[in-house]
């Protein structure tokens, strides 16, 4: 009997990047880091507007990643729900609260690294949830 394929790690981030989307994270970016670290081969950045929602966020990515079985090596953050470190191996995560994102600014730090373009309906939700943070701040 074959076992399945492993999936990539783009196939894996993608998973984590629907799972996000689910819980409704705003802000959500890829960005391709494997030319500028050793640490990862993807970062995904993503915003919840309470520190609640950044903890829904996070278990809803960690259920899917249990349910793909996409193995996580650490969970750093949860308790306080302002920022979320979440180690795949070759994706990370970063949920954040909001007020803090902008403070430690991983955008900028990263801003070297390439931005995935996402497939839809992934695309379509970013740019909705997008707006809805925009009008909701």
């Amino acid at each position: 009997m074959n076992k399945p394929a492993e999936k990539s790690a783009i196939e894996r981030a993608l998973t984590l990047v629907g799972a996000a989307l689910d819980k409704k994270a705003s802000q959500l970016v890829l960005l391709e880091v494997r030319d500028f670290t050793s640490i990862a081969d993807y970062f995904i950045i993503c915003s919840g507007r309470s520190d609640r929602q950044v903890q829904s966020i996070a278990q809803g990515i960690q259920e899917a990643a249990r349910e793909a079985a996409i193995a996580v090596i650490s969970i750093e953050g949860t308790s306080r729900g302002h920022w979320v470190l979440m180690d795949f191996a070759d994706v990370i995560v970063h949920v954040f609260y909001q007020p803090v994102r902008e403070f430690y600014d991983l955008d900028g730090l990263w801003a070297d690294a390439p931005k995935v373009p996402l497939p839809e309906p992934y695309s379509t939700l970013v740019q909705q949830f997008q707006i809805v943070a925009e009008q909701h701040p």
